[in-house]
């Protein structure tokens, strides 16, 4: 049984042919970049398709989310910022994010 398709709105993915985008072969990306520029509807089509716990681990396997959205990406899965990749890489590296 197929599930159905999210419906993201297409500025989420300006940079790339969105009529066909394999939502699964790059379920990674898809998840990054609905957290990073989604808003709140895309975020719940984006866990209603995946899954909480696929979205959770994308979320903190994900080598960057922007530092006001990893506060929303914590909020939404439960976690701490703590445990996420990409707060680890801004901590150990912080003259690459000088913002």
């Amino acid at each position: 049984m197929n599930k159905p398709k999210p419906i993201f709105d297409k500025r989420i993915f300006w940079d790339v042919d969105f009529e066909h985008l394999d939502y699964d072969k790059y379920a990674n990306w898809v998840i990054e970049r609905v957290f990073e520029r989604g808003d709140v509807e895309d975020i719940r089509q984006c866990r209603r398709y995946y899954g909480d716990e696929k979205v959770k681990v994308a979320l903190l396997n994900a080598k960057y989310i922007s530092e006001n959205r990893i506060h929303l990406a914590a909020a939404v899965i439960d976690e701490p910022i703590q445990k996420f990749r990409c707060y680890i890489l801004r901590q150990l590296n912080p003259q690459l994010y000088p913002y």
